[in-house]
């Protein structure tokens, strides 16, 4: 049996990415979350891009806990803003950031910006072992913000993205529709992808 660690705390992003790992893990494989298991202390996420978190975060929580793990980062990038709020979009607000102030910090730096407002969700995946990482892949979806959110589903910067060539915010769609067209879904499987032509997953 293999352990597969997924390193994060965000319940939301963990049921998308069991969702995505069910559709593609053999049976072999136990899928388990950093809240399952005993406290570690966190990374410093000094990255300048989403690929080198995902780096930081897959060797870290794989050498800390002794199993392979899959982390990424991902994240919300503004045209108008010069590619902001990028790798700092979980703490856009500040270090107490919850997603509702996320977005309204961001819409009220949007405001003196003519719509549309273009945007892209970017993700960064790593798959790494202790010491070393052994896949990485990334994915990307376009659209833009909208000041009002609309939906009820996903989580972060959802409700106010709306994905290009749908009429929906990310907030409207099914989990599994989401996990079909996401930038966290590309990512992780084209990850996945790579893991099974190395033989690691079988």
């Amino acid at each position: 049996m293999i352990r597969l660690l997924l390193a994060t705390k965000n319940r939301g992003k963990v049921v998308e990415l069991r969702g995505l790992l069910g559709l593609a893990v053999v049976k072999n494989v136990e899928v388990t979350a950093l809240f399952d298991l005993p406290y570690t202390s966190d990374p410093r996420e000094t990255g300048k891009t989403f690929q080198e978190n995902a780096r930081i975060k897959a060797l870290h929580y794989a050498s800390a806990h002794r199993l392979m793990c899959i982390a990424d980062d991902s994240g919300l990038a503004v045209e108008t803003l010069g590619g902001r709020p990028g790798v700092l979009s979980a703490r856009y607000s500040g270090p107490d950031a919850t997603d509702m102030r996320n977005i309204a910090f961001l819409l009220e730096d949007l405001m003196p910006h003519p719509r549309p407002w273009k945007a892209a969700f970017v993700c960064a995946a790593a798959c790494a072992l202790p010491g070393r990482v052994i896949a990485e892949a990334d994915g990307r979806i376009a659209g833009e913000i909208i000041p009002v959110p609309r939906g009820t589903g996903g989580f972060g910067y959802d409700p106010v993205f709306l994905v290009e060539g749908t009429g929906k915010t990310m907030a409207e769609f099914s989990t599994e529709e989401k996990n079909r067209i996401s930038h966290r879904g590309q990512a992780v499987r084209k990850l996945v992808a790579d893991l099974k032509n190395q033989g690691v997953l079988g």
